[in-house]
């Protein structure tokens, strides 16, 4: 999983990142409001001139400068001045140089604090060579912090505040992370409790969107879950009903054989009995059918198969069976429809929907098969004219073992349009049945075709 590419690891990342640099810029500012309302040293400023003309004189203005340099690391902007001209590079607001000029021809000591926070002092001192000159320094208080202790402070703020700031940030994470992965798990303990419909619901307004999606994922996988459940159930409850018919009957068939009176009554108990024996031999074998197409289809048994070809085949092998009932077929059908898909099991679902429009078709009746491809997809529709089926149980002719009201028209035990359904689903496609405008029932699937260069 690429962290990059993941909203929470940015957001985490994002905070962190954020909660520093607020606690770096807080603790700047407190740092200097510290300073400049603790005094630890008042300021000496004739001692301050002192210096900086012991400086001047012992190296020059380069000397000076270097005085300087040390005084604006500790918080003073300081030079001297001589004859009205600084001695070495000084900063200082525009205000403060547009009056400088008056403060100096007063030649006289001052402290000065034209600005909130800011300190202006002039002061004369007369050097060894009889020389007088001017001191001028600016500092935003007036009195100053050793280096060392204005360091400590700085990294005591600094570090107490990233505490503070990353402790809350990882509150606010861990919260935000936790409420839903703790109904996620609540969640989970009930569907192995047995409960196959606990749900994740709503994982919290502020969850991460790969916990929403997390929940929703598991929310899906709960619902398929139960609706499988819910589905071997029913099945498994058709299946027993559907059986326990014609176990019955062969019971009852098997009774009757053994109290004949004669051999050829009792052959023909015994041709019943092995009817019945088929019939459940082909129930069996097409639920068994249904159930291997749960599992979708192996890779490994796709191949190119053309969808109109396929069906035009099966359109003549079920030629016999209607040319007995005298139903004719009407193929209309794109020269090639090509889908990567089981050609047996493509086969099967023709086979079976084409038999299905057969079996309800009246005597003489028509059955229209079209086939057309557009949009990477091929449609194929079956129409009989036969009854149609009742709009209410229109959705249940896809349920296995559904037997509608129209059953007693036709042999079956209610697995093949089931069959033809999961057929469709395991190569992707989508099927869907109705009543035609006029009579009939009429039966839609779509498939999606294959890459181009499959064939």
């Amino acid at each position: 999983m690429n962290p990059f590419g993941n909203s929470l690891y940015w957001r985490v990342l994002i905070s962190f990142c954020a909660a520093n640099l607020l606690a770096l810029a807080l603790g700047i500012f407190l740092t200097q409001r510290f300073i400049e309302f603790t005094t630890a040293v008042e300021i000496n400023w004739s001692a301050l001139a002192q210096g900086a003309d012991q400086a001047y004189e012992s190296g020059g203005a380069t000397a000076l400068t270097e005085w300087s340099l040390q005084q604006r690391r500790e918080g003073i902007e300081a030079t001297l001045y001589e004859n009205g001209q600084a001695l070495s590079p000084i900063r200082m607001p525009m205000s403060v140089v547009g009056s400088l000029q008056t403060w100096l021809d007063e030649k006289r000591d001052v402290v000065l604090q034209p600005w909130p926070n800011l300190y202006l002092a002039v002061q004369q001192v007369r050097g060894s060579d009889g020389q007088v000159r001017q001191l001028v320094a600016l500092s935003r208080t007036h009195s100053r912090l050793r280096q060392g202790t204005r360091q400590t402070i700085f990294l005591a703020i600094q570090g107490g505040l990233s505490l503070l700031f990353i402790g809350l940030v990882g509150w606010w994470v861990a919260r935000s992370v936790a409420k839903p992965v703790e109904a996620i798990s609540r969640a989970t303990r009930r569907m192995a409790a047995g409960e196959l419909s606990a749900r994740v619901e709503a994982p919290g307004r502020r969850a991460p969107e790969e916990l929403h999606q997390l929940a929703g994922d598991f929310d899906a996988m709960a619902e398929r879950i139960e609706a499988l459940v819910a589905h071997d159930r029913s099945v498994l409850q058709d299946l027993s009903h559907e059986l326990r018919s014609p176990l019955a009957r062969l019971h009852l068939i098997l009774d009757l054989a053994q109290r004949s009176a004669t051999p050829d009554e009792a052959a023909r108990y015994f041709l019943q009995a092995e009817q019945e024996i088929g019939r459940l031999d082909s129930m069996t074998g097409e639920m068994l059918a249904l159930s291997r197409l749960e599992g979708g289809i192996p890779g490994m048994s796709r191949e190119p198969v053309d969808v109109a070809s396929l069906l035009r085949e099966c359109v003549r092998r079920a030629g016999v069976e209607a040319q007995a009932r005298g139903i004719t077929f009407h193929l209309a059908s794109d020269a090639t429809a090509v889908v990567s898909g089981n050609e047996l099991l493509l086969e099967r679902a023709f086979d079976n929907l084409i038999g299905n429009a057969i079996k309800f078709s009246p005597e003489g009746g028509q059955v229209e098969l079209v086939t057309h491809a557009s949009a990477g997809k091929v449609e194929v529709s079956i129409r009989d004219n036969g009854p149609g089926v009742p709009e209410t149980e229109i959705s249940s002719l896809f349920r296995p073992l559904f037997r509608g009201s129209n059953a007693s028209r036709a042999d079956g035990h209610g697995l093949g349009l089931a069959i033809v359904q999961r057929v469709v689903k395991a190569h992707g496609g989508d099927i869907h049945a109705q009543n035609g405008e006029e009579a009939g029932l009429v039966i839609r699937l779509q498939l999606p075709l294959a890459p181009a260069g499959t064939a």
